[in-house]
């Protein structure tokens, strides 16, 4: 198993907006190493964590790697903007999730103002985060594309 860098909380649900979640999906479980959804997966919707943990990654850049629990919001960006996901999300344990689909949680959102609220602060610090690590494979992809040297060289 790769190394997880941290564990995050900054994806956790408060207790009405779990509440929502449960009743708007549908119950999953999931063995370890078994993945929800990879990077470039077409969106499926939210996941709610209910039991266990999720290591969400991002290609190649194993260093980035974090650790969720029991009430993270998982899938947030691509559910939002239907875009495809940005990162993958692999149970490390045994796992359980409520899966709302993307229609369900988008009227949630339009329902409950103070909901979608939560979610948009959520949603800002998971794409702080995603655009740390994409800006982190740019450096990773531009100094393995130079011999140090020819770096060391041109400066």
């Amino acid at each position: 198993m790769t190394k997880v860098r941290g564990h995050c909380t900054f994806l956790k649900s408060s207790p009405a907006l779990k509440a929502c979640l449960r009743g708007s999906g549908v119950r999953e479980r999931f063995a370890p190493s078994q993945v929800l959804f990879r990077e470039d997966d077409a969106n499926v919707g939210v996941f709610l964590l209910l039991r266990g943990k999720i290591r969400m990654s991002v290609k190649g850049l194993p260093n980035l790697d974090r650790l969720f629990s029991a009430g993270s919001l998982l899938g947030l960006p691509s559910t939002f903007t239907g875009h495809t996901y940005s990162l993958t999300a692999e149970a490390v344990t045994e796992a359980e999730t409520v899966r709302v689909p993307q229609s369900s949680f988008l009227q949630l959102m339009k329902d409950r103002a103070d909901l979608c609220r939560e979610a948009t602060e959520m949603l800002g610090r998971e794409v702080t985060f995603i655009q740390g690590a994409l800006a982190e494979r740019r450096r990773h992809a531009a100094h393995h594309k130079f011999p140090s040297a020819e770096l060391s060289a041109q400066a």
